[in-house]
C-alpha cells in the first residue's frame, strides 16, 4: 500500500512543477499516517477484549504515548481475550451442530411428575397407548390397578384374572379411552334422554323396553376425580370412513361387541371398529413383541412412584410420579432379549427410560426466575458439545503451545451436561457418539453444573477439535470433513479448474462409481477420496468410532449375508459394502466402506487417522500460511489486499513458525504492523 502511494505521488510529478518550493519539498513519500495511541488503544481493546477501553486505560496510554508490546501482551493474558479466541474459532470450526442433530421427541417425557405422571406424550405413544399424544392414568398406581374401580366392561377378554403386569412384569393398562378421532362421545344422560346416566346401568341384557344396555361395551367413562361421567361413544357419523359402518355385530347377551362396514369386498378404507379391552396385542403372537390396541381404543397404563430424574435442580421433590412403561430399567426385552440400547425402546413396551431415567429426557420445565427451573435437556448438550472444540482450542493458546496442537492433542474437555452423557449412557436415539474414554477415567461432574469444564485424556485413536462430536457431526460426511479442513486450515476450496470438461453423455467413463477416477469428478475427488480415508475409522453422521477389534476391515458374516441377499443382516453390516455396482463393489462384499477403492497406500490413512493429515500437512507450509490469513482477516476485518500478501505473508508466516507456531505472537505480530495502525 505504501508503494501505491508513492507511484500515485510520482504520477502527479507534472503538476507539482508550477507550485513553489515549499510544495515540491512535500512531494515525497512520507511514512503512511498512523491512528494516534488513543484510538489504537480503542482498536486493540475492542479486537483482543471485545470491549473498548476503561478511563484509566486510557490516561495510562497517554502518559506513555504509546501502547507497548508489553501492553498488548498484558491484554492476551486475561480471560476476556480467551473468551475472543472460543468466538474466533467457533467460527472457523462453523462449531454449531444444532441443525445436524434433530431431537424429534421421541425419547422426551411431557408431565411434571406431580399432577400429571412423566410419560411419553408424542410420538412413541401410538405403538404404547394407542394414538400420539396420550400419556398414562396418572390417577391409578400401577400396582394397585386390581383394587381400582373400572368400568364395568373393563376386564380383558383372555382367560383368567386380570393382572397389573405380565409374567415379566411388563406393564398392562389399567383403563382406556375411546379415541374421539374415530368416535363421537356424548354424555350418557343427554344420550338416553336420561333413560341412563351410569355405565354400569348398562351391565343387564337389553330388550324391547330397555334397549340402551346393548351400548354396554361402548359406555366410557371419562374425565377424572369427582368430575369423572359416563358417555355413550359411537362411531362419528360426520366422517365417511366411521359413518359407513352401520352393521352392529352382537354376542349372545346382545351387547355390541363391534361396528361393521356392510360390504367389507370392496375394500373400504375401515372395515369395523371393535370393543376396547384391556388386552395388549401381540406382533405376529410373539410374546413380549407387543404393538398398539386396536383402531379407535386408547389404552394407559397406571404410574409408579420413583427417584427423581437426573434432570432436576437441587431441591427438587425427591420423588415424582412416572408412567409405569417409563419407569422400567431394562435393558433389554426380557422375551426377545432385543436390545433397549436403540431408539427402538420407545416403543418397546418392556424398555423404559432405564436406571435414573438416563435415556429420557424433558424440554424445559416452569418458569427460568423459578429456582426449580428445569433448563431443556436436548439444547444444553448441544451446547455442551457445540463449546468442546472452543475449549480444546482455548487451553492450547492458555498454554502457549504449538497452535497446531489443536488439531492432535488428545486433551479434552467435559461439563456437567456432557459428563453425564458419557458416564450415564445418557442420548440414546438422539446421539450416536462413542465415549472418548473408559467412562470411569471422565470428570465427575453433576448434570447441572453446565459451566464447570474439567480437563481429561481422549483415548489414542482421537486428533485434537478434528474428532469432536462438533466436528463430525457439524460435518457428517467424509467429504464434508476433508472440504472443512482445506479451507478452514489450509484456505483452499474444492473448485474445478479451467482445465476440467466432462465427457460426453454416452462415454462409459460416467458410469464411474469410483469418483476419484470418474471423468470430470477426478479433478477434486482424486484429492478428497483418499484425504477423507482419515477419518475412516469415524461413522458418516454420526460420532462414533469404529474400533478394529469391533468393525474389522473384513466382516464374513456381513459378506454372506450380502450374497444371500439380506442387506440389513439384523442390523450389524450397516457400516460395510452390502450391496454390489461394479466389479470392485462384488469383490468387496462384507469390506468395510471406507476401504473400499483405497489403494493399500491409502489404507493407512484409515488406520493412522486425522493426525497423519496434519503430520502431512505441516511440511507444505500452508498452514502456516493460511493461519496468518485467517488472524489478519479477524483483526483487521478484512482480508490481506494483493500487495499486503507480498509485504506481509512471508515475514509473518516465517515469524510464526519460528515462534513455535505460537498464537499469541501471531497476533501480536499482526496488531503491531503498520497496517493494522495506519489511517485509510
Amino acid at each position: 500500500m505504501l508503494a501505491e502511494r508513492c507511484l500515485a505521488i510520482m504520477a502527479g510529478a507534472a503538476l507539482f512543477l508550477a507550485l513553489p518550493a515549499s510544495a515540491e519539498e512535500a512531494a515525497v513519500c512520507a511514512p503512511v499516517a498512523k491512528v494516534r495511541p488513543e484510538r489504537h488503544l480503542r482498536q486493540l481493546t475492542l479486537d483482543l477484549l471485545g470491549r473498548p477501553p476503561t478511563w484509566e486505560e486510557y490516561k495510562a496510554v497517554q502518559q506513555k504515548g504509546a501502547v507497548s508490546q508489553e501492553d498488548i501482551r498484558a491484554m492476551m493474558s486475561t480471560e476476556a481475550f480467551y473468551a475472543r479466541v472460543r468466538t474466533f474459532h467457533r467460527a472457523l470450526l462453523r462449531s454449531n451442530i444444532s441443525a445436524s442433530v434433530f431431537n424429534n421427541g421421541n425419547s422426551r417425557l411431557s408431565g411434571n411428575g406431580t399432577t400429571a405422571a412423566f410419560g411419553f406424550g408424542n410420538n412413541p405413544s401410538a405403538a404404547l397407548r394407542g394414538i400420539n399424544g396420550q400419556s398414562c392414568n396418572s390417577e391409578i398406581e400401577q400396582s394397585a390397578c386390581l383394587t381400582t374401580t373400572q368400568d364395568p366392561h373393563a376386564e380383558p377378554l383372555t382367560a383368567g384374572p386380570r393382572k397389573c403386569q405380565d409374567d415379566m412384569g411388563v406393564p398392562m393398562p389399567v383403563s382406556f379411552d375411546y379415541d374421539t378421532n374415530f368416535y363421537t362421545c356424548t354424555d350418557l344422560a343427554a344420550a338416553t334422554a336420561n333413560a341412563v346416566t351410569d355405565c354400569s346401568a348398562l351391565t343387564v341384557a337389553p330388550t324391547e323396553a330397555n334397549p340402551w344396555p346393548k351400548y354396554r361395551y361402548f359406555c366410557d367413562k371419562r374425565g377424572s376425580g369427582a368430575a369423572t361421567k359416563s358417555f355413550l361413544c359411537l362411531p362419528d357419523k360426520t366422517k365417511n370412513t366411521t359413518a359407513a359402518l352401520t352393521v352392529e355385530t352382537t354376542d349372545a347377551n346382545g351387547h355390541i361387541v363391534s361396528f361393521d362396514h356392510p360390504d367389507p369386498a370392496s375394500k373400504p378404507a375401515l372395515t369395523t371398529l371393535k370393543r376396547c379391552t384391556l388386552d395388549v396385542n401381540l406382533n405376529n403372537n410373539i410374546k413380549g413383541s407387543y404393538v398398539s390396541s386396536l383402531r379407535g381404543c386408547i389404552q394407559r397404563e397406571g404410574y409408579v412412584t420413583k427417584p427423581m430424574g437426573y434432570w432436576a435442580p437441587p431441591g427438587s421433590p425427591a420423588t415424582v410420579r412416572v408412567c409405569a412403561i417409563e419407569a422400567q430399567e431394562r435393558d433389554q426385552n426380557p422375551w426377545t432379549r432385543e436390545s433397549c440400547e436403540t431408539a427402538r425402546f420407545t416403543t418397546d413396551r418392556s424398555c423404559g427410560c432405564g436406571v435414573g431415567m438416563r435415556r429420557c429426557e424433558v424440554p424445559a420445565i416452569g418458569a427460568t426466575t423459578d429456582p426449580l427451573y428445569v433448563r431443556n435437556v436436548h439444547d444444553l448438550r448441544v451446547a455442551a458439545i457445540n463449546e468442546e472444540p472452543l475449549r480444546i482450542a482455548e487451553s492450547v493458546v492458555r498454554l502457549d503451545e504449538p497452535y497446531y496442537n489443536i488439531l492432535t492433542t488428545r486433551r479434552s474437555f467435559v461439563n456437567g451436561p456432557l459428563a453425564e452423557y458419557f458416564r450415564q449412557r445418557q442420548g440414546v436415539g438422539v446421539f450416536s457418539i462413542t465415549a472418548p474414554a473408559p467412562v470411569e477415567t471422565l470428570p465427575a461432574l453433576a448434570y447441572n453444573d453446565s459451566n464447570t469444564w474439567k480437563e481429561y485424556t481422549r483415548d489414542e485413536a482421537h486428533s485434537g477439535v478434528l474428532t469432536t462430536p462438533a466436528f463430525l457431526y457439524r460435518f457428517p460426511t467424509h467429504r464434508a470433513r476433508v472440504a472443512e479442513f482445506y479451507e478452514a486450515f489450509l484456505c483452499k476450496t474444492f473448485v474445478p479448474g479451467p482445465e476440467a470438461s466432462l465427457p460426453a453423455p454416452e462415454d462409459a467413463c460416467n458410469r464411474e462409481n469410483n469418483l476419484a477416477k470418474r471423468c470430470g469428478c477426478n479433478y477434486c475427488h482424486a484429492t478428497i477420496e483418499p484425504t477423507g480415508a482419515h477419518w475412516g475409522r469415524y461413522a458418516e453422521r454420526a460420532a462414533q468410532f469404529l474400533p478394529p477389534t469391533q468393525f474389522p476391515r473384513f466382516d464374513p458374516k456381513c459378506r454372506d449375508c450380502a450374497i444371500a441377499g439380506d442387506t440389513n443382516c439384523g442390523g450389524e453390516c450397516s457400516q460395510y459394502v452390502m450391496q454390489a455396482y461394479d466389479g470392485d463393489g462384488a469383490s468387496s462384499l462384507g469390506l468395510l466402506k471406507t476401504y473400499l477403492y483405497r489403494t493399500p497406500d491409502e489404507e493407512q490413512n484409515i488406520e493412522a487417522g486425522p493426525r497423519l493429515l496434519v503430520e502431512r500437512m505441516y511440511q507444505s507450509g500452508e498452514l502456516e500460511r493460511c493461519t496468518v490469513k485467517r488472524v489478519w482477516n479477524e483483526f483487521l476485518g478484512r482480508p490481506m489486499s494483493a500487495e499486503e500478501q507480498r509485504m506481509y505473508l512471508a515475514p509473518l508466516a516465517s515469524d510464526f513458525a519460528k515462534s513455535g507456531h505460537r498464537f499469541k505472537t501471531l497476533v501480536e505480530r499482526v496488531v503491531s504492523t503498520d497496517a493494522y495502525r495506519r489511517i485509510d
